[in-house]
């Protein structure tokens, strides 16, 4: 699949159909997030790393989706509600979409199709595989928080597995790295 990814269609949290252009030129990282999820908390060190280097071109683009567990059960409405409510979310929230199977996002299945080795691999896949929980193979989405970070060219910069979190020095490197190209 090619194509560039600023230009897949996407809709907003208030149901406004866009695309990712509207970034044009920042850097990108895309989120697949859940409200009820044992990693739910990184909302807060994703918004503190938005505001952080948002200044700088950083653009953090929230993806809801229900897909591990059913841990985004809410409404749009509700997914913005209880981001802002709990954790102050200032980063655009979209609508909540679907990242794995048949139904998968054509986002997510161009995400996926081109995007590099995840950094920080392992560990939560050990760990969800210890608990009985199924975990994807051939580079799908593993779980609720997988990063994908795009450069200011719109292409993918590098990809972190759920459990890399927002304050991990290799992704905020990695961010770093991407801001600080012109």
């Amino acid at each position: 699949m090619s194509g560039n990814l600023l230009d897949i269609p996407v809709k907003r949290a208030d149901g406004v159909e866009t695309t990712l252009n509207d970034y044009s030129g920042k850097v990108i990282l895309i989120v697949n997030v859940a409200s009820k999820c044992g990693l739910t908390k990184q909302y807060e060190a994703l918004e503190k790393l938005y505001e952080g280097k948002r200044d700088a071109g950083l653009v953090i683009a929230a993806f809801p989706a229900n897909d591990f567990k059913e841990q985004e059960p809410g409404s749009d409405a509700d997914i913005v509600a209880f981001c802002t409510s709990t954790y102050d979310v200032q980063f655009p929230i979209f609508s909540k979409i679907t990242v794995k199977g048949e139904e998968k996002h054509p986002l997510y299945k161009q995400l996926i199709a081109s995007s590099p080795a995840t950094t920080g691999d392992g560990p939560m896949r050990e760990l969800l595989q210890s608990r009985g929980i199924p975990v994807s193979e051939n580079g799908e989405v593993l779980w609720n928080f997988e990063k994908f970070l795009l450069g200011r060219d719109g292409k993918i910069a590098a990809r972190f597995a759920p459990d890399v979190a927002p304050d991990d020095p290799r992704l905020v490197t990695a961010v770093a790295k991407e801001l600080a190209r012109a």
